[in-house]
């Protein structure tokens, strides 16, 4: 498991502007191209979120060991991984992309949020997502379902490598969230991504006000050098 590396504040301040799209692109440039959540959705439009995995891993129920629905909080790896969850971290759940169960309810999520969690995230469902929703903090995933997650899940284990929507998970990832979805980001690369993600994002807002402007794509995306010249001097200028 990669080596816990310490991310500084104005990393995280430059992550919170760009688009998660963004910030695909500018992996996709350092050669990660499978880093977005396929089909993880926001529970609630406008929000941002940023901050480190958690995770915990499903694997399918069997009815001898999850049909009873007894939750032991002193040994159940979904409590044990709730009670654990810290500040700025994000709890990722790979649920497999089975959607036929909730992942968790309303009642977790909370006491996640009051431990200070910074978002969750599921290639599942949540059961309760209304109130999910509602709750203030991040939450995203495919769908919503009413059962309990012992209907079609395991938990398993945490704090080990996942999968979730098809990208690889480590313990320590920084993830971004925004109302497309969620982008997982290397540690290691977080500060070279959030410097090169904001100066693309003023560069792309830039040829987004010109194309407004009637102009055509020749010569301005991508820039030509008239246009970058244009653009250097609105630098100098602001």
């Amino acid at each position: 498991m990669p080596e816990q590396i310490t991310i500084s504040a104005e990393t995280w301040e430059l992550l919170k502007t760009p688009s998660t799209a963004t910030l695909t692109t500018v992996l996709a440039k350092k050669g990660l191209w499978n880093t977005f959540l396929t089909g993880v959705q926001p529970l609630a439009a406008g929000q941002r979120m940023a901050g480190r995995a958690f995770t915990l891993r499903y694997i399918p129920s069997r009815e001898d060991l999850d049909t009873s629905l007894n939750f032991d909080n002193l040994t159940d790896p979904q409590r044990l991984a709730i009670e654990k969850v810290g500040p700025g971290e994000i709890l990722v759940i790979d649920a497999r992309g089975d959607e036929r169960g909730g992942t968790m309810g309303a009642i977790l999520a909370t006491r996640m949020q009051v431990r200070g969690a910074a978002g969750v995230v599921t290639d599942g469902a949540f059961r309760d997502s209304p109130v999910i929703a509602q709750c203030g903090m991040p939450a995203y995933a495919r769908s919503a379902h009413a059962a309990t997650n012992k209907t079609i899940h395991h938990p398993c284990d945490f704090q080990l490598p996942i999968a979730c929507a098809g990208v690889a998970v480590y313990p320590g990832d920084v993830l971004i969230g925004d109302d497309e979805g969620v982008v997982v980001i290397p540690p290691h690369l977080a500060e070279e991504v959030a410097r090169e993600a904001a100066a693309q994002e003023h560069r792309e807002d830039f040829i987004l006000d010109k194309i407004r402007s009637g102009a055509s794509l020749v010569g301005t995306y991508p820039m030509d050098e008239r246009t970058q010249a244009e653009y250097e001097q609105t630098l100098r200028d602001q």
